[in-house]
């Protein structure tokens, strides 16, 4: 890890190193010895982190809108093999320090959907916006049309099949997980996927392929 130019500890370190020294401000103070060893541990360890390439995220302490249409992160992953579906973000983990991450997602894959899977440590919901999806959550078999929230907990294997021509849904994911790199890859298939390739993807981004897609009635 090196400085930057001016000789200063990256941004993210010097971010650190600041709310300590303030929060050492407002503590009773300590001897200079044990100050000088703490902050040196809370710097050293810092650059060990960040060695590793890792960054430090904050949640925002700000609002923002993310207009119709448009994402937070200005990409419009359009899966490619799983579904045909469109994933915009507009919540992301940078912005939740990992806590959530929200999609619209837009259908485009009539009588189709993924293949049945768990994710082991997320909750995850969809809010219909339009059209109509049929959801096997579990041994349950859940109808869900436009105003519908559907909530599928953590460890419980599920799967959807769009209905309808068109259809949209809010899609929330609790904590956020890595969502935005699972969608983002799979936009880079130039070819449908065999079911294995499928499964390490999902793998990979922390979600285990139990199952195929659900099938029209």
């Amino acid at each position: 890890m090196t400085r930057s130019g001016n000789g200063t500890l990256p941004e993210d370190i010097e971010v650190m190193h600041g709310r300590f020294r303030r929060y050492l401000s407002l503590t009773k103070p300590l001897p200079m010895d044990r100050k000088r060893f703490l902050l040196t541990s809370l710097a050293t360890g810092a650059l060990a982190f960040f060695a590793k390439g890792e960054r430090l995220v904050f949640p925002l302490t700000k609002g923002y809108k993310v207009a119709s249409g448009e994402t937070r992160n200005g990409e419009h992953f359009k899966m490619k093999g799983v579904t045909a579906n469109t994933l915009d973000m507009k919540v992301g983990r940078a912005d939740t320090d990992g806590g959530m991450a929200v999609f619209e997602q837009i259908g485009q894959s009539p009588n189709g959907g993924p293949p049945l899977h768990i994710h082991p440590g997320q909750d995850e919901f969809f809010h219909v916006l339009e059209g109509e999806y049929r959801f096997q959550v579990g041994d349950q078999r859940l109808m869900g049309a436009a105003g519908d929230t559907i909530f599928l907990p953590r460890g419980v294997a599920h799967a959807f099949i769009q209905l309808t021509e068109h259809a949209r849904m809010l899609v929330v994911y609790q904590p956020a997980g890595d969502m935005e790199g699972f969608f983002r890859e799979t936009t880079t298939w130039t070819a449908p996927p065999a079911k294995e390739e499928v499964a390490r993807v999902f793998a990979a981004h922390g979600m285990e392929v139990v199952g195929p897609p659900l099938r029209p009635e």
